[in-house]
């Protein structure tokens, strides 16, 4: 497969900014993402590429921040198989949860050891949304509780509330790479009540509803996909969201409400925020 590669430049750069854009061109087909000193290069199949939506982002970053960025084709790698020889290292939590790739075997012990072999998949407990949402997960009562695992990405949060006691978890992404990874995981960690589905919030169940639906996920899919996400949550179920800023609350909580969603509880790690709200 022939890739684009993107070099991003940010002025002033900042790590949370890089992580931010990044997180936006995840969700419009970029596979992989290369860090430099001012910013990174994103890589991106050809077929996938989608320019207008590029600019889009970039133009409507909302951050005082200058951000230049060229295209060039990408040397022929297999992307993928780069990131699975490479792994990542264990991301540990005090002793509550371990996540680690299948290289790694001297772990620290913990209550919840989690294997995750990521394809180009958002989610191995680095990142500090995902890493508020696995503690959060831990603290919750979980036993036969409906969840929905909502952008997936590798399934480890899915992974880690079937672990806690869920009945049965419903994970689904737009990114094919991710529903086959999370179907790999899952297998890696001996769960077997995680179905899971290729597309977008509209391929939530009609016909039924859940106690808790966790999304991380950027701020503009949120707001999107409130609607939904409300109608797919019985009374009194829980969303727990991420994949924003604190300045994001207000206008979460907000969209929350319009839906008869009210927030329950927040949580931050440096600018990032994480909400938990309940249906009404």
């Amino acid at each position: 497969m022939k890739y684009f590669q993107l070099d991003f430049h940010i002025s002033p750069y900042r790590e949370m900014i890089a992580d931010i854009l990044e997180n936006m061109l995840g969700a419009c087909g970029f596979e992989a993402f290369v860090p430099t000193a001012d910013g990174f290069v994103g890589y991106v199949p050809q077929n996938a590429y989608n320019k207008e939506e590029v600019i889009r982002i970039v133009k409507d970053f909302r951050h005082s921040y200058d951000i230049q960025y060229q295209v060039a084709d990408a040397p022929d790698e297999d992307w993928n198989q780069q990131w699975e020889e490479e792994g990542f290292e264990p991301v540990a939590m005090d002793d509550l949860v371990c996540i680690h790739d299948e290289r790694h075997k001297d772990v620290p012990p913990c209550k919840y050891d989690i294997i995750i072999n990521p394809k180009m998949a958002f989610g191995t407990g680095s990142h500090a949304t995902t890493r508020m949402i696995l503690r959060h997960l831990c603290q919750m009562p979980m036993n036969g509780l409906k969840v929905i695992d909502a952008g997936c990405g590798t399934g480890v949060l899915g992974i880690l509330a079937s672990m806690c006691g869920a009945n049965n978890v419903f994970a689904y992404d737009i990114d094919p790479w991710s529903v086959e990874n999370t179907i790999t995981n899952a297998k890696l960690n001996g769960i077997d009540n995680i179905s899971v589905l290729e597309g977008d919030a509209s391929i939530l169940p009609q016909n039924q509803t859940y106690d808790l639906l966790i999304a991380n996920i950027n701020r503009n899919i949120l707001l999107a996909d409130m609607p939904r996400f409300a109608q797919a949550l019985a009374k009194g179920g829980r969303l727990i969201l991420s994949g924003f800023l604190i300045d994001d609350i207000a206008l979460l909580s907000d969209r929350g409400k319009e839906f008869g969603l009210k927030i329950n509880r927040k949580k931050q790690d440096d600018e990032w925020a994480m909400l938990e709200m309940v249906r009404e």
